[in-house]
This record gives C-alpha cells, sequence and structure tokens, in this order.
C-alpha cells in the first residue's frame, strides 16, 4: 500500500508539502537504526506492517515511522507504535502534520480491510488527551481507538485525495 496524496505543512512559510507513505524496506531499517533523529529500535517492530513517510522530492529523509499489526479477528488495526523525526517535534519543528498523517494513513488501511476505519492504539499517559482532542480517539478500555465517523473525518483532513 501506498499513499502519495499526504499534505504536510511547512511551519515558517505556511505552505503545503507533498508528503508519500510507502513501506519500510531494509535499508530504511538500516537506515533508522544509525540515525540520532529516532529513538525507537524499528527491526524491533519488522514483524508488522512499518511504513515511513516523506517529502516527495526529498525520499532520503524519512520524517516519522509507523508500525500497524493487522488484527482481522477483531475487524481493527492495531497502531504499534509511531514515531515522529526528533527535528519535527516540539515547539521548534518546521514541519506539521507528520504524526497526523501517518494515524491517518493507517485509519484508511482499516477501511480498505473492511474495518470500518476501526484502530486502536495502547497511549502514553500523557499523550492520551492529544489523541483524543486531536485525532478524536475515544477510551476503549486500556486502549484508544477510533472508527466509523471519526474515522471518515480524520482521513478526509489528512489526505488529498484518494489512495492509489
Amino acid at each position: 500500500m501506498v499513499n502519495r496524496n499526504m499534505q504536510l505543512s511547512h511551519l515558517p512559510s505556511g505552505n503545503s508539502l507533498k508528503a508519500a507513505i510507502t513501506e519500510l524496506v531494509e535499508k530504511d531499517f538500516l537506515q533508522l537504526k544509525s540515525s540520532e533523529d529516532f529513538g525507537f529500535d524499528w527491526s524491533e517492530e519488522s514483524d508488522y506492517e512499518v511504513y515511513k513517510i516523506f517529502l516527495i522530492n526529498k525520499s532520503e529523509e524519512i520524517l516519522g515511522v509507523t508500525s500497524l499489526k493487522d488484527i482481522p479477528g477483531e475487524y481493527r488495526i492495531h497502531l504499534n507504535l509511531i514515531e515522529v523525526s526528533k527535528k519535527h517535534q516540539g515547539k521548534t519543528k518546521e514541519i506539521d502534520r507528520i504524526a497526523g498523517c501517518l494515524i491517518a494513513f493507517s485509519v484508511a488501511a482499516a477501511f480498505k480491510r473492511g474495518y470500518d476505519g476501526f484502530v486502536s492504539l495502547e497511549p502514553k499517559t500523557r499523550l492520551i488527551d492529544l489523541y483524543q482532542d486531536k485525532y478524536s480517539f475515544r477510551q476503549y478500555g486500556r486502549y484508544l481507538g477510533i472508527e466509523g465517523d471519526n474515522a471518515i473525518n480524520l482521513v478526509n483532513q489528512y489526505f488529498e485525495d484518494e489512495e492509489e
């Protein structure tokens, strides 16, 4: 699954930036392992579907990564891990909407698989409000999840147009 229609925001200029999301290949895992911009060992996620987001005109720079676990028996995708490059986090970041695009991509994948956009995640306590307020996730026991109309709205907010 590839998406070439994501819109990121360059904060200093206010311009939109075209981004793509594709599955990681072996060289990407090696690049992430040696990068100081990412704290997780993404090779530990290689049993799952692992995707990266990058600018279309700058494909060598990975802006963010996510791993997805398909749980067909429960009609959901579990967002196992998500990480945005350190230089694109916090108040000094230049590019915004990276995490939102990765989350919307996982929701779109859940729609494609017939799961009504159902995506779950187990958040760090300090991020619960962010996922609920910014991305419309709801509490499902110890997990947060999104589905249905909220999932449709999230995809529409982050996708330029249909997936390829």
